[in-house]
């Protein structure tokens, strides 16, 4: 893991400031501070910057950005190529020359040169955001991961292009002004982020996962997709109807025992202390029983609680594991105290809002890890969405075939617009009944009933909170999206308008997939890369820490794309083909225990003096005080929760974690 940076003239005009990109990449240090390079080509309008965390060949000679032999391709790049070993070998009978003993970071630069763009995305395997700047075409081509575990982001302004690992580093540049893009800020109120390429930041966007950017001084920019989590990708593809139920189950069950094994073995790559965060939950034990059939020494296995919650905790779990697989294990406790002595940090370290409040835990796991000395730790993120690992995937699942589907066939859609009506005139006087009214509007609408696992401010709860008319995109997201960058629909102020891209060409590509397919890939496309995997990332390496996700390995993934929910839940338990591979590996009692979930008490602190300051900061921030929100229904929710009439931290969350970035990195309260 490190963080790159790079700046290309779009227009020759003039060179571009090697001192400002340094500034730049040094916003990163807690991203690499094992070393640091820079590079500018001999005319100046192109320079690529890197922050080292050396994990792969500690020489350096490692370092970046790093060049081919004749100085025509550089890279700069973060994170892992898991099979660079087997890569190497075929480009060295290729007669390619290697200057390091086993950088991975070299096999992109010859794996470039060798294939070509879109032959190396195809064959590298890993979880990655790269720069290459080819010297000879002039191109710029930046690449980011398959599934999206690490991110990059880029930005165009007055003829310059710059991207980085992190927003700050853009935000270095005078070309990029911190200020708002209220299109993105309405579907974040949808989604607890911001759906790629979009970013909260005017005229900075984020790279999708599985997706290459090219750009150059004689071209506009050119997006493009090269992996989708789709079915017909693996073998059980090609498994005949015919297979008896029995045999077919095992085939599953073997096959995702079988990659499962070998996508925590790669993640096992590291010339660094490595571990395991451990919850006590069937993923995070799976990883630890299969790492250590692997290690010649105990892991070392990282868990988190709360001292003042205790009901939340899983720490008893966590000890089962522990002491089962004879780990090296390390606890720390979480106090509200803490949580709100870290906000500050938190809201840095994000870059733009991600209001998942895991990221209080995790921030305070993660520095366990890095304090105990371990570089590289193995998480559990992936699991649940392929295997319906979610109480709401169970409960989706049901109302769409017990009710959605009857409701819509049977009663007349003007019907179905009254109970809209009349359902959106209870949520005025009650909003905590609006899920159940967005079902009804969905269903008067013709909208799907699932739209995210991470859905925050529903659309009948929205318009009481927002004024629409307000939300109006900034010239630059026009651009953007005139330029093929972003989706046109994105820039209208309905969020269905990003779900409906994704099922779009599913459905087209995809026909008469189940349910819970449907589902999985609006997870792929959304919660997955732009919330969980975000969230590992910025806050895993606010700490200088690597997270690497073994259920994630894409051919896995691929795997499970290709089986029918009949066979992932049965009998209506979740997980149900997961659980039946692990059987023997970790405890039963682990297996089969009710699923709790990695969360915080955020709740119960936004009902004390933590709820007041949280109100304070709401109510007397700038961004109330602009046209998007109606402060009296702000009030209204951190009142009603605080009373204990109902529960609205998710909706209180969401908007602190939204004006606290505003406060922080537009309206510039923190002295930058």
């Amino acid at each position: 893991m490190c963080g790159i940076v790079g700046v290309l003239n779009l227009q020759r005009a003039g060179s571009v400031d090697l001192s400002l990109v340094e500034r730049m990449r040094d916003t990163m240090v807690h991203r690499g501070p094992d070393g640091h390079g820079i590079w500018t080509d001999p005319d100046g309008q192109v320079v690529l910057g890197h922050r080292r965390l050396s994990i792969i060949d500690l020489s350096t000679v490692a370092n970046q950005p790093m060049p081919n032999e004749d100085d025509t391709v550089w890279v700069t790049y973060n994170g892992e190529i898991y099979n660079h070993q087997g890569l190497r070998a075929e480009l060295l009978s290729a007669g390619h020359k290697f200057r390091t003993d086993h950088s991975d970071t070299e096999v992109i630069v010859h794996g470039y040169e060798q294939w070509g763009l879109e032959g190396l995305v195809q064959r590298i395997a890993g979880d990655y955001a790269i720069g290459i700047y080819d010297v000879k075409s002039g191109e710029l081509h930046l690449i980011r991961d398959r599934i999206g575990v690490k991110p990059l982001y880029f930005g165009s302004r007055d003829g310059v292009f710059a991207f980085g690992s992190e927003i700050k580093a853009l935000l270095q540049h005078p070309k990029f002004k911190p200020d708002i893009e209220p299109v993105a800020m309405y579907h974040y109120l949808s989604f607890l982020t911001t759906p790629a390429p979009l970013t909260m930041f005017r005229g900075v966007f984020k790279l999708p996962a599985g997706h290459t950017l090219t750009v150059s001084q004689k071209s506009g920019p050119k997006l493009q997709r090269y992996w989708d989590a789709v079915p017909g990708q693996s073998p059980a593809a090609a498994v005949d109807d015919s297979m008896p139920d029995e045999a077919r189950e095992k085939y599953y069950i073997d096959g995702i025992r079988d990659r499962l094994e070998k996508a925590v073995d790669k993640r096992m790559m590291s010339d660094v202390p490595f571990g395991v965060f451990l919850s006590g939950g069937v993923d995070s034990s799976t990883n630890v029983a299969l790492m250590a059939r692997l290690m010649n020494r105990p892991v070392d296995t990282f868990t988190v609680g709360f001292s003042d919650h205790t009901h939340l905790n899983e720490l008893d779990q966590a000890r089962i594991i522990a002491k089962e697989f004879k780990t090296n294990h390390h606890e720390i406790l979480v106090a509200q105290a803490d949580m709100e002595a870290y906000l500050d940090k938190l809201i840095h370290s994000q870059d733009e809002p991600i209001a998942d409040w895991v990221c209080i835990p995790l921030y305070f796991v993660s520095k366990l890890t890095r304090d105990s000395g371990t570089t590289v730790v193995q998480v559990g993120e992936g699991s649940d969405e392929q295997f319906s690992g979610y109480e709401s995937y169970m409960m989706y699942q049901r109302l769409h075939d017990k009710y959605w589907q009857p409701y819509r066939r049977w009663v007349p859609k003007p019907l179905r617009q009254v109970a809209a009506a009349g359902a959106r005139a209870v949520v005025r006087a009650r909003p905590s009944l609006a899920v159940y009214a967005d079902i009804l509007e969905r269903a008067a609408r013709d909208r799907e009933v699932f739209w995210t696992g991470a859905h925050v401010f529903q659309d009948v709860v929205k318009r009481n909170l927002v004024n629409e008319s307000a939300f109006k995109p900034s010239p630059e997201l026009e651009a953007a999206a005139a330029a093929g960058i972003v989706d046109p629909s994105y820039l209208v102020p309905d969020s269905f308008n990003v779900i409906s891209s994704f099922l779009q060409s599913f459905d087209r590509d995809h026909p008469d997939q189940d349910m819970l397919a449907r589902m999985v890939y609006n997870e792929f496309r959304l919660r997955l890369p732009e919330l969980l995997l975000m969230r590992v990332d910025k806050i895993g390496m606010s700490t200088t820490i690597e997270a690497r996700v073994p259920f994630l390995d894409h051919e896995l993934v691929e795997f499970t794309a290709d089986i029918p929910r009949r066979f992932k839940v049965r009998n209506g338990t979740a997980k149900y083909l997961l659980k039946k591979a692990v059987e023997g590996l970790i405890p039963n009692e682990i297996i089969y225990r009710k699923k709790m979930g990695f969360g915080a008490p955020m709740s119960e602190w936004l009902r004390g003096e933590f709820g007041k300051r949280v109100e304070s900061d709401l109510l007397k921030s700038r961004l109330l005080d602009e046209r998007y929100f109606k402060r009296d229904f702000v009030a209204r929710l951190c009142a009603e929760h605080r009373s204990g009439r109902a529960d609205y931290s998710l909706y209180i969350w969401a908007l602190f974690n939204l004006v606290a970035w505003y406060d922080y990195w537009v309206d510039g309260q923190n002295g930058r």
